[in-house]
């Protein structure tokens, strides 16, 4: 039995790994939890999980929550999700937030020597290398949750970094993969939230339309397999049914392959290096699929990933810069108040204006991120 503390438990990524320890009953157990807005289907998790810890957003809420469940913890703010991410029942922390928000309990977690299973892009992007230096320290492992990333891992079993030619991240395109830039100048929102082969949060679903999303991963495979950003490829691949790629110094690449169900790399990230039956996923079958296709990707076309790799390549403080400044973006277009390609005209300004700090701290780190948000929104 392992006992699982869970940030981000409403969200898509968390409410997937409740399905998966719904599945496993007598290998998993919710112990803690961190919740958002989404508080009717807070009170179902709390009912069906009956978990001893839970973190929500306000203070007037945990109070309403304690006075129906008396007979748990209730906490809320930033503290609420330190306290869950350290949990002294848990032996793993699902770190399933989006957003920076989640660096911090992640650093504290590493201290506490959690097994980490990783699907906040934004703890390794903005702080990659506290984050890796103090997980080395510690010796936690950080177990990847996304797709991509769990691919590699699968594909690296076996196998020794040092032999790597080249990591080859795929990604789907997002919702606008067929449109040019002129097409989507006045895509609405909903259009946007319309992705063909994945369902996800609002955030990274847009993050997909603008391949912002491939780019923080690109970051956070240079930290999770020490590679550096000339060895990291991304391949459009319309069917996300190749998740990525490891081309081997002998020419040779192994590639993990699936349907797109992240309940597959959830549950592998909490059962490494074991595998559990998962019954309800559906079996890829490639003689139906026939064909898989596969483009070069286009720089020009997605401006959003070519800022990712200056900002990785730059190092330092541009990669919180490019985050802090994507996140405030992003919810600017969520909330109507600029246009689809706005959102990379924002980032490129950010960006630009950066007094960029080599060897940043914890500190300057959330500095520079209130600051970059603060600059964003003064632009809108």
């Amino acid at each position: 039995m392992k006992n699982i503390s869970l940030m981000g438990a409403t969200g898509s990524i968390g409410t997937q790994t409740l399905d998966i320890i719904k599945e496993h009953p007598s290998e998993f157990r919710l112990v803690a939890m961190s919740v958002g807005q989404n508080i009717g289907l807070t009170r179902k998790i709390i009912k069906d999980f009956q978990p001893e810890l839970v973190s929500v957003l306000e203070k007037s809420v945990a109070n309403t929550l304690k006075a129906e469940f008396p007979g748990i913890i209730f906490t809320y703010g930033n503290d609420g999700l330190v306290e869950v991410a350290v949990y002294h029942k848990s032996d793993i922390l699902v770190n399933a937030v989006s957003g920076s928000v989640g660096l911090t309990p992640t650093l504290e977690a590493i201290y506490e020597k959690k097994t980490i299973a990783i699907a906040n892009k934004e703890t390794l992007v903005t702080a990659g290398h506290l984050v890796m230096e103090k997980a080395k320290r510690n010796h936690v492992s950080l177990l990847p949750v996304d797709s991509e990333h769990s691919a590699i891992f699968q594909a690296l079993q076996g196998e020794k970094e040092k032999n790597i030619e080249k990591l080859i991240l795929t990604a789907s395109g997002g919702s606008f993969r067929d449109r040019t830039r002129q097409e989507v100048e006045n895509v609405t929102v909903e259009e946007a939230l319309n992705h063909p082969n994945w369902s996800m949060g609002a955030k990274i679903t847009i993050d997909s339309a603008t391949m912002m999303n491939k780019g923080l991963e690109v970051i956070e495979a240079h930290w999770l397999y020490a590679v550096p950003y000339d060895k990291i490829d991304v391949l459009l691949h319309k069917e996300s049914i190749i998740h990525s790629m490891i081309e081997f110094h002998d020419s040779s690449i192994i590639a993990q392959l699936g349907t797109p169900d992240m309940r597959v790399p959830i549950q592998y990230a909490l059962t490494y290096p074991d595998r559990l039956p998962l019954p309800s996923a559906n079996r890829l079958n490639l003689a139906e699929i026939g064909k898989l296709h596969f483009e070069k990707m286009d720089f020009d076309r997605f401006r959003c990933l070519h800022f990712a790799y200056e900002a990785g390549k730059a190092g330092g403080t541009m990669p919180t810069v490019l985050n802090a400044a994507n996140e405030a973006a992003v919810a600017a277009f969520l909330d109507g108040k600029v246009a689809f390609l706005q959102i990379e005209d924002l980032i490129e300004r950010a960006l630009s204006i950066h007094n960029n700090i080599s060897n940043p701290g914890l500190s300057d780190i959330q500095e520079v991120d209130v600051e970059t948000r603060k600059y964003v929104n003064s632009l809108l």
